[in-house]
């Protein structure tokens, strides 16, 4: 799926000394920045699909500078060491809240920091992109500050934001009630990591490209189909996240409904990403409702593998979020009906007791 950001860019001249980018990572030092987000910009430098003009600046509450950032991230970012250095001097850090009641420009730090690059380059057309690598929670405050202190004047403005979008339908439209009248649809990008992936990207071509596998591709002749996610290890600092959000708010909901729809759906008209959300709507539309008796929850012990979620000091005493679900789905439609999907996500070690 391309976007906004993506055809902006296609046309952009970026070969014109003139023009800038600038990415802005918010929680840039969180688990999801240093696994995905820098690897992933590092992937696209690496491959000669960043314009020279780009610079990434980096942005947390964590007392570090430009350097111990860099530091950081070194081990993160996988080839040829002289490119990994070059990488890293395009990375910049500044410090800073997310959310200040009691200040105006609590982004103003940053917004001058990326002006202050664009005058360096002497910049007549400077964009920024301002991934929000950050809790939903905060995405409000964040939001209007980027708003007010940090608006390209020159260019255009682009705000990425993660899922899970919320914990349920009605924070959900709060969320994007609260963005909405900050930002028009074109300064937006919803997305979903998962979709990024070598595998998910591969499963439509899959499908639809290899013919001999449509007329197998039903309940006459697949019994069940399983989707697993294994994570082989621990929380590692994550407790708030599984806590608030979780393997079953954003690992089932969103990454492992993704996949099921891929699986499942009829062919589309196009390649397009409108027709393929089409095809994945019809089939979200025939899954019949979850019952408690198609759901079985687990939380981890302390085993050989590894210590017990709620000995970890990041997880909240007496926490009863599972480390461990699986459901089964039934999709009521011509081509699935009968055939169970089983989705299980095991985020930790193997050993497990149902939460008490």
């Amino acid at each position: 799926m391309k976007s906004n950001a993506a055809r902006d860019a296609h046309k952009t001249d970026w070969s014109d000394p003139g023009v800038c980018l600038t990415i802005a990572v918010l929680g840039c030092t969180g688990d999801l920045a240093k696994k995905k987000t820098y690897p992933a910009l590092f992937a696209l430098f690496l491959h000669d699909h960043l314009p020279q003009s780009t610079l990434v600046v980096g942005y947390a509450r964590s007392d570090l500078n430009d350097v111990s950032l860099r530091e950081t991230l070194r081990d993160r970012l996988k080839g040829p060491g002289d490119k990994v250095q070059e990488f890293l001097q395009r990375c910049f850090y500044e410090r800073g809240a997310y959310e200040d009641e009691t200040r105006v420009d609590v982004f103003g730090g940053l917004g001058t920091r990326m002006a202050g690059f664009e005058t360096a380059r002497n910049a007549t057309e400077a964009h920024r992109i301002f991934y929000l690598a950050l809790p939903p929670s905060v995405y409000p405050p964040v939001c209007r500050n980027i708003h007010e202190a940090c608006m390209a004047t020159t260019g255009w403005t682009r705000v990425i934001v993660e899922k899970p979008f919320g914990r349920d339908l009605e924070s959900s439209e709060r969320l994007s009630g609260g963005i909405a009248r900050l930002f028009t649809e074109k300064q937006l990008y919803r997305i979903d990591h998962y979709l990024g992936k070598e595998l998910t990207q591969n499963l439509v071509v899959m499908r639809f490209a290899n013919r001999f596998l449509a007329p197998l591709w039903n309940r006459d002749n697949i019994s069940n189909v399983q989707i697993i996610f294994r994570e082989p290890f621990g929380t590692q600092g994550r407790g708030g996240y599984f806590d608030q959000y979780g393997i079953i708010r954003d690992i089932i909901q969103n990454h492992l409904l993704q996949l099921l729809c891929l699986v499942a759906m009829e062919k589309p008209c196009s390649l397009s990403p409108d027709d393929i959300r089409d095809e994945k709507l019809k089939v979200l539309r025939c899954i019949s409702p979850v019952s408690t008796e198609n759901v079985a929850l687990g939380q981890y012990t302390n085993s050989a593998e590894g210590v017990a979620y709620l000995d970890d000091p990041t997880v909240p005493a007496g926490s009863r979020a599972p480390t461990f679900a699986l459901t089964v789905l039934e999709i009521q439609n011509e081509r699935w009906e009968g055939v169970p999907f089983i989705v299980e996500v095991r985020a930790f070690p193997k050993h497990h007791v149902p939460p008490p």
